[in-house]
């Protein structure tokens, strides 16, 4: 197919003004429209207008100008049908070859918080997405490019091959196109669904590739990262590695759950999440970033052997020394000093992230799973209880100490997997009992760690309610005084009388946090 119209009317004007040289250079007529006209003419460019080829003016402040069947004639004739060219000639129809069009730039527009509802719909693109409809689907006789990268092996191609493009290419092309428009209506739907608190009848999410992976969570398992089109944050939203191997597929799966934790925590004072197998194996709050660690790694220093480990202040080179005596499987914080970088990136395989994220997650976002054939689609669990709303059911009110443990468990338990038990003392967790099908079970596994024995004073967390006596007694016998867990068992009196008679208190919150 040999290129001699060409219609261009983009929104990102990158290389735009090369690729329309090199197209004029090889003999093709520039069709054009709006601000694309001008920045070409003002390039030196010899540009027809629009309206000169439809016969009609851009009207309706530009929301009407390609819109018009003279155009889509010129895109969609069957050059090869004696009918489609007779209709043609008849009225005196122009064929356009190639058609380069991107589109407004709505997902960048909607991405700003705040932006006024009017603004985001005028950058809905109407006339684009047709147009590069029009041309890829007719593949056999027009091309379409709606990426600048696409630019120079289009015009190589065309120099190369006397001014045609060869049909693999323009289906090539317009497999893109078709994937771009897709892309492009979804983060549409997707800004529309948000605007309402219902779940859609029709959930529509799109993906583009950012990464392939070395392998998945094993070494025979192909994997690759896919961004969710139209998120305002993500794993690796403002993330930078400024150091060590290409992540992986369970690094970042751990990542996420390191950061969401330390999301948790908040930002007022210095924390440190420690993560393993998706579950939080340590976890701190203290006065300084390097007592955090400490803190955090002291609750399960067996387990955080190749962890992840995540901070929210700055590491400098006290912290990074500790930091260095152990293996690390990825480090990310907010800020690292030069000395510290300087020190943590004498271990070549080390991945050092800084993480520059400040927004925090949606509260419209959902929470997603996949099963075979379709999708769990929930709200996120994302309601934090305060002790206002708590409910004190024990003859003795927990102390202002126990108060503080019991809610800080209660952040870390919910993003423990269920069975979830968490042992916290002094703002710092000291035992964690993940993923057990007995309640009874991970308190015992939470409760008997060497470094718990002996202990008294303790705070314990429970993402669900006991449904016996014997989970808090087991407990209690290990040390902990103070219990904190949703309640609602039919056994709850006999719960509750266990917790007196060991001069406990226990704190009921009304509300389950599972975590599959």
């Amino acid at each position: 197919m040999r290129v001699a119209r060409a219609l261009l009317s983009v929104s990102d004007k990158r290389g735009i003004e090369d690729f329309a040289r090199g197209l004029a250079e090889l003999g093709v007529e520039l069709v054009s429209t709006g601000g694309t006209a001008t920045a070409l003419r003002e390039a030196g460019l010899e540009v027809r207008s629009i309206d000169d080829l439809t016969g009609f003016p851009e009207i309706m402040d530009g929301r009407v100008k390609t819109l018009n069947p003279r155009l889509y004639a010129g895109l969609l004739a069957l050059r090869d049908n004696p009918e489609h060219l007779s209709q043609a000639a008849e009225h005196e129809i122009e064929f356009v070859d190639l058609v380069c069009v991107n589109l407004y730039p709505f997902e960048r527009t909607v991405a700003r918080p705040g932006v006024p509802r009017h603004e985001a719909i005028e950058n809905i693109d109407i006339g684009g997405p047709t147009m590069i409809r029009a041309a890829a689907k007719n593949a056999g006789f027009a091309a379409v490019v709606t990426s600048p990268e696409s630019y120079d092996a289009v015009l190589a191609e065309l120099r190369e091959s006397d001014g045609t493009l060869s049909l693999g290419t323009r289906e090539s092309l317009a497999a893109e196109a078709f994937a771009y428009t897709a892309r492009y209506d979804t983060a549409i739907t997707r800004w529309f669904s948000e605007q309402h608190e219902d779940l859609p009848d029709l959930h529509i999410r799109a993906y583009e590739k950012a990464m392939d992976l070395p392998y998945g969570e094993n070494p025979h398992q192909r994997a690759a990262f896919y961004t969710e089109i139209g998120t305002r944050r993500g794993v690796l939203t403002k993330v930078r590695q400024l150091h060590g191997k290409s992540l992986s597929f369970n690094n970042i799966l751990d990542l996420d759950g390191a950061r969401s934790v330390l999301h948790e925590l908040g930002d007022d004072r210095p924390a440190c999440v420690i993560v393993k197998h998706n579950n939080p194996c340590g976890a701190a709050l203290a006065d300084t970033p390097l007592e955090a660690y400490r803190k955090a790694f002291a609750g399960d220093p067996v387990s955080a052997f190749g962890g992840i480990i995540a901070l929210n202040q700055t590491v400098d080179l006290a912290l990074a020394q500790a930091l260095a005596e152990q293996f690390i499987e990825v480090l990310v914080a907010p800020e690292f000093d030069d000395d510290a970088l300087e020190l943590l990136t004498v271990k070549p395989n080390v991945r050092l992230l800084m993480d520059e994220e400040r927004r925090h997650r949606g509260q419209t976002d959902l929470d997603i799973r996949q099963v075979e054939g379709g999708l769990l689609v929930q709200d996120r669990d994302s309601v934090i209880a305060e002790r206002e709303g708590l409910k004190v059911v024990t003859q003795r009110a927990p102390t202002e100490d126990e108060w503080r443990d019991l809610l800080f468990a209660w952040r870390v338990c919910r993003h423990v997997k269920s069975n979830a038990i968490v042992i916290a003392q002094d703002e710092a967790t000291l035992g964690v009992g993940a993923g057990q099908m007995s309640r009874v079970d991970s308190a015992k596994i939470a409760t008997g760690r060497d470094w718990v024995q002996g202990k008294t004073g303790l705070s314990l967390a429970s993402d669900a309610f006991f449904p016996f006596a014997d989970g808090p007694e087991a407990a209690m016998d290990a040390g902990v005084g103070a219990i904190i867990q949703p309640g609602g068992s039919m056994r709850d009196d006999e719960v509750i009388a266990a917790v007196d008679a060991r001069g406990g208190t226990m704190v009921f919150t009304g509300r389950r946090h599972f975590r599959h």
